[in-house]
């Protein structure tokens, strides 16, 4: 049996997440999937992630659908990563090993700041899990982190913050950081980021831009193996 042939005989036996044949919902429409599922896979596709706490309706479904919508990625050669206990989910490119598999996935490339950015968010939301606590951070004791690295010869102050700002909306376009109802300049620390570092990659980066932090270069760039962005598949 194809896999194909699979979910449709799973879906003829009545569970709403998975595939049902005659599922039409637009015209012209040919999918399998209900209604709902497909509203999982698109933000799981859209990224940067579901979010329980973000996508209350969402995350049901995906727990209850998890099987069919891991099927349906890995068509897309892309792993499905839960955490239950976080309530987070995302997807990140499969490892072909040496099959040479197209990318759909697009490596956010990060600069010196963006990277010691999201080291010091990830060392907060583990000092607010130690204590309980929300992980809630203010745009100033970001930006009073970030000035430790500019390089003492610096003039352009002015340029120095601009990038500041630049590394913050970057992090927040991918739900990182999510600002409060409250309205005020604050920001919630999204537990994504316990899934992208590691407690050990913390401490190893943490001694190295302790190191690098009267010297960096604020040219240097670095790749993220896990962080990845949704985007046009690379020709």
């Amino acid at each position: 049996m194809s896999l194909s042939e699979h979910e449709v005989s799973e879906g003829k036996q009545g569970d709403s997440g998975t595939p049902q044949s005659g599922n039409t919902l637009f015209l012209g429409d040919v999918g399998e999937l209900a209604f709902e599922t497909r509203r999982v896979l698109v933000q799981l596709l859209a990224g940067p992630s579901l979010d329980g706490r973000r996508h209350p309706k969402l995350w049901p479904i995906l727990l209850r659908d998890e099987p069919v919508v891991r099927r349906r990625l890995a068509d897309l050669f892309l792993e499905l990563v839960v955490d239950r206990d976080l309530q987070v989910a995302f997807t990140k490119q499969a490892d072909g090993g040496e099959l040479e598999i197209p990318i759909l996935l697009r490596r956010l490339q990060l600069t010196f700041l963006d990277s010691v950015l999201l080291l010091f968010l990830r060392q907060r939301l583990a000092q607010a899990d130690a204590q309980s606590e929300r992980a809630v951070i203010a745009s100033e004791e970001i930006e009073e982190y970030l000035s430790l690295y500019e390089q003492t010869a610096n003039t352009d102050k002015a340029g120095f913050r601009k990038r500041i700002q630049a590394s913050m909306e970057k992090i927040k376009q991918h739900s990182i950081l999510q600002r409060l109802r409250s309205g005020d300049d604050r920001f919630e620390i999204s537990p994504t980021l316990k899934l992208l570092f590691s407690v050990d990659e913390i401490q190893a980066l943490a001694k190295l831009y302790d190191r690098m932090s009267s010297t960096t270069s604020e040219h240097h760039t670095t790749d993220s193996s896990e962080f990845e962005s949704d985007g046009e598949a690379d020709q």
